[in-house]
């Protein structure tokens, strides 16, 4: 299938830039159908190391300005894995975020993802929106996910907005409606700015749902919301496509474009 990525900036000074994230790859937790969160800091599994291996291989030679990686094991060992193999990270930086950690699923951390499923049922809720005794809320993640984004921000607009060039908002026609053709690079030709963003499945469902419903972040043509707000197989990955600009030296989101959603290319080949 062959859907678009809009671009579109507006004569005014600003910064646009894209944005990866990835889910981290598969620990023994997810192969058995057992649930993390945070209280569980499980590693890699073999298959897990050879997943984060195939997406360092897929983006060897996609240029990433930025790494923001949850501080849990699982997601450092994947983005680890993707630098190392990376052709343009060599003395790049790494950093740590804690914003960026999995949800907690409370009293259900360590215990099937089936009984978590079941719990939900019997609550009327959607597996992905129940929240377990002692467990957050999605509201309370998206506020890490916006807070996240305002610290994210605020890097990339202190190392980039001065020296990005007097026309580097302005891309060529041929940027707009770019298609989106299967490529590592698909989306951010032509970007000198580009984050990765290691996490994990359920902090990536909730920050795509206030991306599409409170950023209004507009939808590939043809691509299913349903499917849009699905988890995102280990090291699947997601971009969009942000353009910032500066109000009383805060830097916000004035646009936001996806690229592609949860592409798993790299593990299946």
């Amino acid at each position: 299938m062959r859907y678009f990525s809009v671009f579109h900036v507006q004569n005014m000074k600003q910064l646009s830039f894209g944005i990866t994230l990835i889910r981290h790859g598969e620990t023994r937790y997810n192969k058995e159908g057992l649930l993390q969160g945070q209280a569980i800091d499980c590693p890699l599994s073999e298959i897990g190391l050879q997943q984060a291996e195939a997406a360092g291989r897929y983006l060897k030679d996609v240029k990433f300005s930025n790494v923001f990686v949850s501080d849990m094991l699982r997601a450092q060992q994947t983005a680890e894995t993707i630098m190392k193999l990376n052709s343009n990270c060599s003395g790049l930086q790494m950093v740590s975020e804690p914003l960026l950690k999995e949800k907690s699923f409370g009293i259900a951390e360590g215990k099937r993802v089936q009984d978590m499923r079941e719990m939900a049922t019997a609550a009327g809720q959607s597996f992905l929106s129940f929240t377990p005794p002692n467990g957050e809320t999605e509201e309370q993640v998206k506020e890490r996910v916006k807070r996240f984004l305002e610290k994210m921000l605020g890097q990339i607009g202190a190392e980039h907005w001065d020296d990005r060039g007097e026309d580097e908002a302005s891309l060529s026609a041929s940027q707009e409606m770019a298609p989106v053709e299967g490529k590592p690079d698909d989306g951010i030709r032509g970007f000198p700015v580009h984050a990765l963003v290691a996490t994990h499945g359920a902090y990536m469902c909730v920050a795509v749902r206030y991306f599409v419903e409170e950023l209004n972040c507009p939808l590939p043509p043809g691509f299913d919301k349903t499917h849009m707000f699905s988890l995102s197989p280990n090291t699947g990955l997601c971009r969009f496509i942000l353009t910032m600009r500066k109000e009383d030296d805060k830097f916000r989101i004035s646009v936001i474009r996806c690229v592609f959603m949860h592409r798993g290319d790299h593990v299946k080949q």
